[in-house]
């Protein structure tokens, strides 16, 4: 026994100056791999990526022997860091859980999980990386390069750039590892980045980001990009432009206003009418005259989060090289209170001659936003898109799950809900009533329209209905109140942390490809059917199988019924039986209707083909045959 524990001491020891040496190769070279496993379908079984198992016949098979040893499988967004299976490029090796391998758009959640998971399975692997000091790191394809990126450069960065050098925490650098999918990448590389400038952008403290400091930081960055062009307007232009309405909320600072102007000309053809971008670009709002209670006034530094969303989203496009004409138009400035302020129940004018009661100088945004909206006009845009950190009321609607969304045209409304879908930032529409409209204007006796409502309830609602009077008509319209998720409170997304986060919605503005262009919405439209048919198909394989089985299960009973009891004693139970076997016939019955419909649906899912080769789109008919989708999924 002396003997077993004198061994086993030995061992132990060993295996912890192994350990050490293993980790302290590691955080001399600083360098580890950040590779996937799957769920398997028995809750046990080690379900490899590709990369990974790659890796593992590298290794000779250490990567799976470890992962076993390691204990009870790698869950969905767990990690397990393994040192020394390589004595080359990876001194660490971490393996992180993606969940399930075969799962797709999850139509109740509105998203796509597949992406998601790796988003979600990479952050928290490179988090497991950093903190055991590594600071070069590979990350594997996961299946979704892009994805990937995303995650990974969003979940690395933090904002710490006025901190103390001895105190900034060192950021890894992160790469791809391999050749496979590197185009992806490096579109999600372009997304992830653009994010976080405009992360930085909202998170500085508003004395280092005033409408000046904003437009020159956006101006040195944008204009090396290629086709693109930024004119500074001052407070004297937009007096020329008449836009009373935006100028009021700038009286009562002394930073001068600014209206930043940008273009992007990336179409083949330039002359093609623009996207316009509205951003709302308040850099700090005390409320003005009606003050803010000083609770988390703080946060007002980024009230400009539309702003940053617009420029992150021209130079993510310019870097992405869109086939897409952009203008962005953004009116910069502060809202504080001072004896120059404008004061509750002014009068002011808009660009478009409209007059506005201002009930309430804390409802600005929607101030500076209706002359930017007469702005945009004179471009003659395709399509007019506003984002804005409105109102709180969207934030209690809503919360920090989606963006509510205001829309006057029900297509780019689907290509943005398509693009939520697959880039995590969901959206959700909200009604743009008359009803809402006539309680801005209906009630105002002195001038044209009030800037707050007379009665309480539905304020996003309202406020978009204020900026509806300022949208032009001839465009479709879309309006996008980002305030619910403006700061980081959202638990669930494990790669944005620490710092304001409204800016990942200029990811829904671009579409996985071609931004919201008529060509993005026909191709979204096409994977979506691809992937509805090959669902039909399994759910008609599903329905007449189960139909067979319910055939044959009963003809089966019959028979052995009428062989083994005497119809005179067992009256009673065939009676009872015919009953039942009347029922089951009639929903076999149903079964066969209802596999007649889907044969039926996918002939015409089938016909798709030629009427998207021709440029048509199936005009809502998709989503009426998802939903049957999803009726028959229940029924089987």
């Amino acid at each position: 026994m002396a003997l077993f524990l004198i061994s086993s001491r030995k061992t132990v020891h060993q295996l912890v100056t192994l350990s050490h040496r293993y980790y302290s190769s590691c955080s001399k070279m600083k360098r580890g791999l950040l590779l996937g496993v799957y769920e398997g379908d028995n809750g046990s079984d080690v379900v490899l990526t590709p990369a990974a198992a790659k890796y593992n016949e590298l290794v000779n098979g250490k990567l799976v022997t470890n992962i076993n040893l390691a204990g009870p499988k790698i869950k969905k967004s767990k990690t397990h860091v393994f040192w020394g299976l390589e004595n080359a490029q990876h001194a660490c090796v971490a393996v992180v859980g993606l969940g399930k391998k075969n799962v797709g758009i999850n139509v109740l959640e509105e998203i796509d999980e597949a992406k998601e998971n790796i988003r979600t399975a990479v952050a928290a692997g490179c988090g497991a990386l950093e903190n055991v000091d590594v600071k070069e790191i590979d990350v594997e394809p996961m299946g979704d390069a892009e994805a990937a990126a995303e995650g990974s450069l969003l979940a690395s960065w933090i904002f710490q750039e006025f901190k103390n050098k001895s105190k900034q925490k060192v950021l890894p650098n992160v790469s791809l590892y391999g050749s496979d999918q590197a185009d992806s990448w490096e579109v999600g590389k372009i997304k992830a980045q653009a994010q976080n400038w405009a992360r930085r952008l909202a998170d500085t403290p508003a004395n280092l980001m005033t409408p000046t400091i904003f437009s020159d930081t956006v101006a040195s960055t944008l204009r090396s990009l290629i086709n693109v062009q930024v004119i500074i307007h001052d407070k004297q232009w937009a007096e020329d432009k008449k836009m009373g309405s935006f100028l009021s909320v700038s009286r009562g600072s002394v930073q001068e206003p600014k209206f930043l102007e940008i273009h992007y000309k990336g179409a083949n053809d330039v002359t093609e009418s623009p996207i316009a971008l509205v951003g709302k670009g308040v850099t700090f709002d005390a409320g003005g005259i009606s003050l803010k209670s000083p609770g988390n006034m703080d946060e007002m530094r980024a009230d400009m989060g539309g702003a940053a969303c617009v420029v992150a989203s021209i130079k993510a496009a310019a870097e992405l090289k869109l086939k897409a004409n952009i203008v962005g138009l953004i009116p910069l400035t502060e809202n504080l209170p001072s004896g120059s302020a404008t004061k509750p129940g002014d009068l002011v004018i808009a660009m478009n001659g409209k007059t506005i009661i201002v009930d309430n100088t804390d409802a600005e945004g929607r101030l500076i936003l209706a002359d930017a909206l007469c702005y945009a006009a004179e471009f003659k845009p395709k399509l007019t898109l506003d984002i804005a950190t409105l109102t709180g009321a969207m934030g209690v609607a809503l919360g920090a799950a989606a963006t509510g969304v205001f829309s006057t045209d029900t297509t780019y409304w689907e290509a943005l809900k398509t693009a939520g879908t697959f880039t995590g930032d969901r959206v959700w529409r909200m009604p743009l009533w008359q009803h809402y409209n006539n309680k801005m204007t209906k009630p105002v006796k002195a001038a044209d329209v009030n800037n707050m409502a007379k009665v309480k309830g539905g304020g996003a609602c309202s406020a978009a209905g204020f900026l509806r009077e300022f949208a032009s008509d001839a465009c479709p319209w879309m309006h996008l109140d980002i305030a619910g998720v403006m700061s980081s409170n959202n638990d669930d997304l494990n790669y944005l942390h620490g710092g304001m986060n409204s800016l990942q919605q200029c990811m829904n503005i671009l579409t996985k490809e071609e931004g919201l262009t008529n060509n993005s919405i026909g191709s979204s439209l096409a994977v979506d059917k691809e992937e509805a048919k090959a669902e039909v198909e399994q759910v008609v394989s599903r329905f007449i199988d189960l139909a067979r089985q319910t055939e044959a299960f009963f003809l089966q009973k019959r028979f052995l019924l009428s062989a083994l009891k005497p119809e005179l004693l067992v009256k009673e139970d065939i009676s009872e039986l015919r009953q039942e076997l009347a029922r089951k016939d009639e929903l076999i019955k149903r079964h066969y209707d209802k596999i007649a419909t889907w044969q039926h649906l996918l002939a015409d899912l089938q016909g798709w083909d030629k009427s998207l080769a021709q440029g048509s789109a199936p005009n809502g008919k998709f989503n009426q045959e998802v939903r049957c989708l999803q009726d028959c999924r229940e029924l089987t």
